[in-house]
C-alpha cells in the first residue's frame, strides 16, 4: 500500500468518522488544530487505524502523531511489521 493510498483511506475514515471535509485533509494537516481533533477524537482514530491496518497499535506507537502525514507514516510502519 503506497502512502497515497494510506492518504485516500484516511481521508475515508476522517469524512465517516469526524465528518471532516478531506479537501482539507494533506499530509501537512495538524490534527489537533487544523481538524480540532481532541485526545478522545484520537483515540477514535487510532481505533480506525487498527481496523484499517488489522494490527494493533501500542500507545507509544501513536503517541507521538500530530499531522495527517505522521499517521501515513504510523500505517506504513505497521504494515512493513
Amino acid at each position: 500500500m503506497s502512502d497515497e493510498d494510506i492518504l485516500l483511506r484516511l481521508k475515508d475514515v476522517l469524512r465517516e468518522t469526524f465528518e471532516i471535509d478531506p479537501a482539507r485533509v494533506t499530509p501537512d494537516t495538524h490534527l489537533f488544530t487544523d481538524l480540532e481533533l481532541d485526545s478522545i477524537d484520537a483515540v477514535d482514530l487510532a481505533i480506525q487505524v487498527q481496523d484499517m491496518t488489522g494490527m494493533r497499535i501500542k500507545p507509544e506507537d501513536f503517541k507521538n502523531v500530530r499531522t495527517v502525514g505522521d499517521v501515513v507514516a504510523t500505517v506504513r510502519a505497521l504494515l512493513a511489521r
